[in-house]
């Protein structure tokens, strides 16, 4: 999940920031996991992504997907549907951050080095007296960067 300083992460239903290097570090980490998302972010996405099992919530009844994408009504459903997995990806938006901030043991966060005054979209607030950051990886604005950004992963405490 990527999230400016102010905790901006999306505009319209789209990101507000093209990073070349956090798409790669996104693929890395749920290549081969589940997937959980609300309906607006799934939509988000020309289509399914490669090689991941993509789990949607949404409360819209008969909403339509491919055959290999499974629709739940609520977070605790998309949770069960998950239950294979040792480590399902919380993926947005951010509803769907704000529920499962509770439950969640483990943040991968990047944090991009700029606030978006136009974002419609947020990440919850890192509460640091419930989770501790214990990896940093930052990276400085470059050519295909337009920001600097850190890859950060917090546990919870």
């Amino acid at each position: 999940m990527a999230a400016g300083e102010d905790n901006a992460i999306g505009k319209d239903n789209d990101l507000i920031w093209h990073l070349s290097d956090d798409l790669k570090h996104f693929k890395s980490l749920t290549n081969g996991h589940h997937i959980i998302m609300g309906r607006k972010t799934f939509e988000s996405f020309p289509k399914p992504l490669p090689n991941r099992t993509h789990i949607v919530i949404t409360r819209q009844d008969g909403y339509k997907v491919p055959s290999d994408v499974i629709v739940v009504n609520s977070l605790h459903d998309a949770l069960d549907a998950a239950r294979s997995d040792k480590q399902p990806f919380i993926i947005g938006g951010g509803e769907i951050y704000k529920q499962s901030m509770p439950l969640a043991d483990k943040l991968e966060i990047t944090r991009v080095h700029a606030e978006f005054e136009n974002a419609d979209t947020f990440f919850p607030e890192i509460d640091e007296t419930k989770w501790q950051e214990v990896k940093r990886t930052t990276h400085d604005a470059d050519e295909k960067h337009a920001y600097a950004f850190s890859f950060i992963t917090y546990l919870r405490k």
